[in-house]
């Protein structure tokens, strides 16, 4: 089957950075189910994994950690899917990715594709609601059944123009919260406010100044998509008193946590990755989870974050993805859809 994969760990401009291949087509057991890919998206992930490092793959490595398409085999431990199934899904970083025309996941990290959404409208969603939804309702603790207390609350979104942030945006405003989000242009602020931010600052600039600008002193929750040591003291100095903060960044330096105990404040790390890669026994959360925000998008009340569309998927447009990516200066979700 065809695939895009490495053998080395290469700068995007090089050629070899990302290549085509053929690789066996795997075969489902236990747990697993086999997707026929029909549209794939790209994420930062992709190219962290994939910068450059010294270091080579005998068997070609494959990237991606979001697709849709179809069921064509089940493992004999299955009991969420059939063949037939639409389905879309992120998958563990642990496996190989979904560069490929089949890809093995295991179903408890799937969900059923939504029935309004075109598969590349599906495959921009799964990896960044994960993380939106964990991030918001399991680390930070947010109740999306109680919309009414919600009101009273405000959540900051650092990065709110990019995937995970165009979800989380979505779904804080569905939760009931006042959502405050980070954008620097005039495209991204646009952006973010079509999804439903009510309150738009610019995080190349003081974040406190602006937030007190709006009549607010602190924050009751942070969700920080970008940068976690260039604005932790931001986020520190914003916080409530027994605030909640979670990122997804990874920082760089050691992050002061002294300076969050007086105000018995949380923080909490988002890995979407972490219930797959450790087969803790709540993996099958993000299964109920994606077929949760499948029902929300066929209702409306959830959109699609797909920006930009290439086509077909091969290395040369999966190298124009990553390049795009790595320019740091997209927005929403940028999918390549058809082998």
């Amino acid at each position: 089957m065809k695939a895009i994969g490495l053998h080395e760990y290469l700068p995007i401009e090089e050629e070899n950075s990302l290549i085509d291949v053929e690789i066996e087509r795997p075969v489902a057991i236990g747990r697993d189910i086999l997707v026929k890919i029909n549209a794939i998206s790209v994420n930062p992930v992709d190219t962290k994994v994939r910068s450059p490092k010294d270091k080579k793959e005998d068997l070609a490595k494959i990237l991606g950690w979001d697709a849709s398409g179809v069921v064509v085999q089940t493992g004999e431990g299955c009991t969420l899917f059939k063949e037939g199934d639409e389905v879309f899904y992120a998958g563990s970083i642990t496996r190989q990715g979904t560069y490929s025309e089949y890809h093995l996941v295991d179903e408890r990290i799937v969900g059923k594709k939504p029935k309004t959404l075109s598969d590349a409208e599906s495959a921009a969603i799964p990896l960044t609601a994960i993380t939106a939804w964990e991030g918001l309702f399991e680390r930070l603790g947010i109740d999306y059944a109680k919309k009414s207390e919600n009101t009273f609350k405000n959540i900051l979104i650092i990065g709110g123009a990019g995937g995970v942030g165009s979800i989380a945006i979505q779904l804080a405003k569905w939760a009931g919260l006042n959502v405050i989000a980070t954008a620097s242009r005039g495209e991204t602020i646009d952006w973010v406010k079509k999804f439903g931010a009510d309150h738009t600052i610019n995080h190349h600039k003081p974040l406190k100044d602006q937030i007190v600008e709006l009549g607010l002193k602190d924050v009751d929750y942070i969700f920080c998509l970008n940068n976690t040591d260039q604005h932790w003291q931001a986020i520190c100095d914003l916080i409530k008193p027994q605030g909640k903060i979670c990122s997804i960044v990874e920082n760089e330096h050691p992050l002061e946590m002294g300076i969050l105990k007086s105000k018995s404040a949380t923080f909490v790390w988002e890995f979407m990755f972490t219930k797959a890669m450790y087969e803790t026994g709540d993996m099958i959360t993000q299964h109920e989870l994606l077929n949760k925000v499948s029902e929300l998008l066929d209702e409306g009340i959830l959109h699609t974050t797909l920006n930009d569309t290439l086509t077909p998927i091969n290395a040369e447009n999966l190298r124009k993805a990553h390049a795009l990516l790595e320019g740091g200066r997209t927005i929403g979700k940028l999918v390549l859809e058809k082998f």
